[in-house]
């Protein structure tokens, strides 16, 4: 049925749509039409029991809980009699989020900025926001939909896509652009904890006012994720802005198999990795559910993992909070301690709830960008990203353990090694991430 699934739930045949121009799911546009919608970019998220080493959960009969395999995947049940995220608020940055039944009681107050009012759909912020914190009610209090985080809060700030149906593409950019600066800085000032940014833009421009921006809400202690961007037409497209810059967690996608998912970005900057391949959440319009797909899905996941801990653990800092999800993580299959594709690994919050570990120094950011920031080449010079290899491309069931040392404790390591060599030399050491910004 050309991209619908069709399901029955609510006592009635509903459908999963997978690319609907109207606004009822996430983009999966493709041809002359992706070129210029290319600013807000989707791929989609669910993982595998096997990435996580944790037994199933009980069977749920045929409901839409049960069909929602990365929450199983994660050990959902077992994660909510330990954190269901309350007490922390999430900015979501995206072009609006419709209060849906699914997510009565868990939005507040946000704010529309320059150009919220242009976007051609103005609805596509519903799916990250249910994915952060369905409830699992549906309409009439039927079942429906749940999000990893059920008890966190979501705070909408509402910008424009930059779709008009006319003007150039770096046109695009800049609505986007103008918009998202002032949302990331009224994101700082709020009681929101955790920012979520579903934009991806080429990093061929850049803004000084959103690397400004950021540096702003870093310094508010907020901790930032963003989708590292997906295309249609490339198969292993460069990371996008502003993942790219220093202290903004990159979030790529890997599927229900585990492995890196195809034409999600590809670099340094990538981070960490969620799920990225059909993950089913209530969205706006139509019949209120879809299956959606996208790193800035992933985005939300990781957003979503992060409020759970916090939740349990009110008293860390966002650096803390952060290292723990790192120190827990699903490592590349290779031993190695990152990759280009999915980044130090995939996020494990049952484990980071349950073993995790020491949350180190309160006021030193675990990754090392902010730190050794340099210049972002732009894709004309910068190197295409090889085919990933299965080592890349794939996580381990769980962390290596040969040294018995977490990917957490190899990035811990080379954060202090880089601050001995600061000293001792008296110049900071640079390393390569590819990323931009003022910071």
């Amino acid at each position: 049925m050309n991209g619908v699934e069709t399901i029955s739930c609510y006592g009635e045949s509903m459908a999963f749509d997978e690319g609907r121009r109207s606004g009822r799911g996430d983009d999966s546009r493709t041809g002359a039409a992706a070129a210029p919608r290319r600013v807000f970019r989707l791929v989609a998220g669910a993982l595998g029991l096997a990435l996580f080493g944790i037994a199933a959960t009980p069977a749920h009969a045929d409901t839409i809980r049960s069909r929602q395999w990365h929450l199983t995947a994660m050990g959902a049940e077992e994660i909510w009699g330990i954190s269901r995220g309350e007490g922390v608020t999430i900015a979501l940055i995206d072009t609006g989020v419709e209060e849906v039944p699914e997510l009565k009681g868990r939005l507040v107050p946000g704010k529309d900025f320059p150009g919220a009012e242009t976007a051609s759909d103005k609805g596509r912020g519903t799916t990250p926001a249910a994915i952060i914190a369905g409830t699992g009610r549906g309409p009439g209090g039927q079942q429906s939909a749940f999000g990893l985080a059920p008890g966190a809060k979501v705070m909408p700030l509402d910008i424009t896509d930059g779709y008009t149906g006319k003007g150039s593409l770096a046109d695009q950019e800049k609505a986007v652009y103008a918009g998202l600066a002032p949302a990331l800085r009224y994101a700082a000032n709020s009681q929101a904890k955790i920012i979520s940014v579903s934009v991806s833009l080429p990093v061929d421009e850049g803004s000084v006012e959103v690397s400004d921006a950021v540096s702003y809400a870093l310094s508010k202690g907020k901790l930032i994720f963003a989708g590292v961007g997906d295309a249609d037409y490339d198969d292993s497209p460069l990371v996008g802005y502003p993942a790219v810059l220093p202290g903004v967690v990159g979030v790529g996608a890997v599927d229900k198999k585990v492995t890196w998912v195809k034409g999600s970005a590809v670099g340094p900057e990538v981070d960490v990795a969620a799920p990225g391949a059909e993950v089913i959440s209530a969205c706006a319009g139509g019949t209120g559910l879809c299956r959606s797909k996208g790193t800035r899905v992933a985005s939300a996941v990781a957003s979503a993992a992060a409020a759970l801990v916090w939740a349990k653990h009110p008293e860390w800092t966002r650096n803390q909070v952060l290292r723990v999800l790192l120190n827990t993580i699903s490592a590349p299959a290779g031993g190695e301690v990152r990759s280009d594709y999915i980044g130090y690994g995939a996020l494990r919050p049952l484990r980071a709830l349950k073993t995790p570990g020491d949350p180190g120094d309160p006021d030193t950011f675990p990754l090392p960008d902010l730190a050794n920031a340099t210049p972002t080449p732009t894709p004309s010079t910068a190197t295409p990203a090889p085919t990933p290899s299965a080592s890349q491309a794939v996580v381990e069931v769980a962390t290596p353990a040969e040294d018995g040392h977490s990917a957490g404790f190899w990035i811990a390591l080379g954060v202090a090694a880089a601050g001995l060599l600061c000293v001792g030399v008296g110049t900071p050491l640079l390393v390569a991430e590819r990323r931009r910004g003022l910071i």
